[in-house]
């Protein structure tokens, strides 16, 4: 019986110090969690007064004289204010502020220009200042950290790529060798247009019919393919790649966040899919160039010709040199082009005493019976001024990609700080201060054409 007892009273023992520690144990555990939490809020704390700190001594420095710009918030700036389509925010702004006004996006100040004036100081006085770009995320890891000819700053390497682009890709001698190319597809789109209305007028979908024209314009010239429509050759691969294009398009067009408030990196991985897709990008542009460096037969490509000259220079024609090359042709080629000529067919429909003069100026300069051809152009002025007119009133891209000062300047008489300043322009074709608003541009305006002594008017307004 006493064993009994002994056992039990042990037993018990052991259990009270077991609750005991593990009441201990929980106690050290909420202590540490307590003091984990102290440490975060401290921290978070301490970065939120570095933040203030940093913003209040940019606001004390010594440009005195910054372009006006609208109420601010702390921290964030003006970016509460930015909202899709930032063309017309600008717009709105300029009226309130006048053509040269500020914006502060978070930790970087944004300049915007929308006069003519104020746009010729740009590029006359201040042109070198404002050549550099600003390092973006999306410049990283798609631009091949920021080395491609949109996104370099004014620097040796930027001066070889404008050479290489004049003289290799968009010389007459490297034009005139693809020539074949664009009148194929331009044969092939007329054909579609002639079959889906040999019986009758009947109504076409232009959209999708130019931007499969541009593609496989470009891409036939830059990688010897078509992705789109007939006699492509790889089903699968035109899929992925006219994918991989859709979704550059998409996000192209919106900066990351984290570009303006650095410290969201800390919190989230906002360069995460920037960078997955610049990963699939360029796994994509390389397989197109390896295939050209396994498959050496004659070839017109742009990749076939840039191959032979990394052979001459192989430490400077890089395979991420070429594939920054092609990349930019493809983006900067395509949807751009695209645009353009479906808004001047739209323009053309909407005016039809402009789409008559168009039409009798290439009967009688070309003829009825032919196709027109790029060396035809030049006899064209009134379609010419038509293009130009486009371009004018609906361009593609309507605000420039941003420039960064590389030392103080002055703009319209205000203060532009070095540094964490990219600029952009916008309405400077449509003449915002001689023509009011973009939908009511002045209708009587005579254009001169390249011709010498040659005018004529095009009025789409």
């Amino acid at each position: 019986m006493n064993t009994y007892y002994n056992e039990s009273y042990n037993s018990r023992e052991d259990h009270m110090s077991i609750v005991k520690t593990n009441t201990q144990k929980r106690a050290c555990r909420s202590k540490l969690n307590i003091e984990e939490t102290a440490i975060l809020y401290s921290s978070l704390s301490l970065i939120f007064l570095l933040v203030c700190l940093n913003f209040f001594f940019q606001s004390k420095k010594s440009h005195k004289n910054l372009p006006p710009s609208p109420p601010s918030l702390p921290i964030v700036g003006h970016l509460h204010l930015v909202k899709p389509p930032i063309h017309r925010l600008c717009h709105s702004l300029s009226q309130k502020y006048g053509p040269i006004f500020s914006l502060q996006l978070g930790s970087r100040l944004l300049v915007v220009v929308s006069s003519s004036a104020a746009a010729e100081e740009c590029f006359t006085r201040n042109d070198i200042v404002l050549a550099n770009r600003p390092k973006l995320i999306r410049g990283k890891h798609l631009g091949y950290n920021c080395t491609t000819v949109v996104s370099s700053s004014y620097v040796e390497h930027w001066r070889n790529l404008r050479r290489i682009g004049a003289i290799e890709i968009f010389s007459s001698s490297r034009l005139n060798i693809t020539i074949c190319v664009r009148r194929d597809e331009i044969r092939r789109l007329l054909l579609k247009l002639s079959r889906d209305s040999s019986q009758d007028f009947t109504k076409v979908e232009l959209k999708s019919m130019l931007a499969e024209l541009t593609l496989n314009n470009i891409m036939r010239m830059v990688a010897g393919k078509r992705y789109c429509g007939d006699e492509v050759t790889n089903e699968a691969e035109a899929r992925e790649f006219r994918g991989l294009i859709a979704e550059v398009f998409k996000n192209g067009g919106a900066t990351n966040p984290a570009d303006f408030l650095p410290m969201l990196n800390w919190f989230g991985q906002y360069e995460k899919k920037d960078k997955e897709l610049g990963k699939r990008m360029d796994g994509f542009l390389q397989k197109l160039i390896d295939e050209h460096r396994s498959n050496r037969q004659e070839n017109t490509s742009m990749i076939a010709h840039l191959l032979s000259l990394q052979e001459s220079d192989p430490h400077y024609y890089t395979d991420d040199i070429m594939k920054g090359l092609i990349l930019v042709m493809i983006l900067a080629g395509t949807d751009t082009s695209a645009v353009t000529l479906e808004w001047a067919m739209s323009n053309l429909l909407n005016h039809p005493q402009v789409l008559k003069k168009a039409r009798a100026e290439i009967a009688s300069q070309i003829g009825q019976e032919n196709l027109i051809d790029e060396p035809d152009v030049a006899k064209l002025h009134y379609l010419q001024s038509v293009m130009s007119e486009t371009l004018r009133l609906y361009p593609a891209v309507p605000l420039l990609l941003p420039h960064m000062a590389s030392s103080d300047c002055t703009i319209g008489g205000y203060d532009v700080p070095r540094g964490r300043l990219y600029w952009s322009t916008h309405g400077l074709f449509i003449g915002i201060q001689n023509y009011g608003m973009i939908q009511q541009v002045s209708s009587q305006r005579d254009l001169k054409m390249r011709k010498e002594n040659h005018t004529s008017s095009c009025h789409l307004g």
